[in-house]
């Protein structure tokens, strides 16, 4: 049988894995990536199943050695792998509830904007058509604006997961940020609040500050409901001290007059 020479693992920045043996390379990763000048050829069919809020992804034979790094050779397409994304069943009611909580969703992830935002209509996610392709924001000014205009960014780096948190704190926002693999570890430092899913990576259940244990998302409900009834007992708390305070002083007042 075949024997691999070397391989590559997933990359978040570059959005594709290899596997190299004596006969020739392969790589497996996102179209865009991949395809690079000859996506065009491909762009209908791919659009298509990504509106249908499939993952589409490319494998094929790559000219070259790759090495985790940007491909700098052609490829030469050999089928798509098309994936679906499965909604947990209690996914909407949770996303109803922040709705009515006032708590904004932005979704960030690395896969086709399309892909994401439909996937983000079949949760119930408000504004989920409101979407753009992270790659476009080359710069921080860019970032800064999109962030508070968008629901939905695809083609994300890890990089730019943490300048969005970035983004939002500056705009006033407190951010919880969730996460399941080392490359949302970047913004989960960033993140006012910050969540792993249990099923994730040890390196993001180990710099989270909760984890969902059973990851069940739907016990986020939970989390902001013990969150701002804490935060509200502390606020009464604070108001009855302030007016002991002011009715003390003025009683104090009064008896030395």
């Amino acid at each position: 049988g075949l024997i691999a020479i070397s391989h590559t693992g997933f990359s978040s920045e570059f959005k594709y894995s290899s596997v190299t043996f004596d006969s020739g390379a392969f790589v497996l990763g996102a179209p865009e990536f991949i395809l690079k000048d000859n996506y065009g050829e491909f762009a209908q069919i791919i659009d298509a199943n990504s509106r249908r809020g499939y993952r589409v992804l490319v494998f094929g034979k790559y000219n070259g050695r790759p090495d985790g790094k940007a491909l700098t050779a052609d490829v030469i397409p050999i089928c798509f792998v098309v994936l679906a994304n499965p909604i947990r069943k209690d996914a909407p009611d949770t996303f109803r509830y922040f709705a009515e909580q006032g708590v904004a969703i932005k979704v960030i992830s690395g896969d086709n904007p399309v892909t994401v935002s439909e996937v983000a209509k079949q949760a119930g996610i408000k504004h989920a058509a409101d979407y753009i392709d992270a790659s476009t924001l080359t710069t921080d000014e860019s970032i800064n604006d999109a962030v508070m205009r968008y629901t939905v960014f695809g083609r994300v780096t890890p990089d730019q997961k943490r300048k969005f948190v970035r983004a939002l704190k500056k705009n006033g926002k407190t951010v919880a940020m969730t996460g399941d693999g080392v490359n949302d570890i970047l913004a989960m430092k960033e993140a006012d609040c910050s969540i792993a899913i249990g099923s994730g990576s040890d390196a993001a259940r180990g710099t989270a500050q909760v984890v969902l244990l059973d990851s069940d998302f739907g016990k986020m409900r939970n989390i902001v409901y013990e969150g701002r009834k804490n935060i509200n007992n502390i606020t009464r708390s604070a108001s009855l001290f302030t007016y002991k305070n002011i009715f003390i002083r003025q009683f104090t007042l009064i008896l030395h007059f």
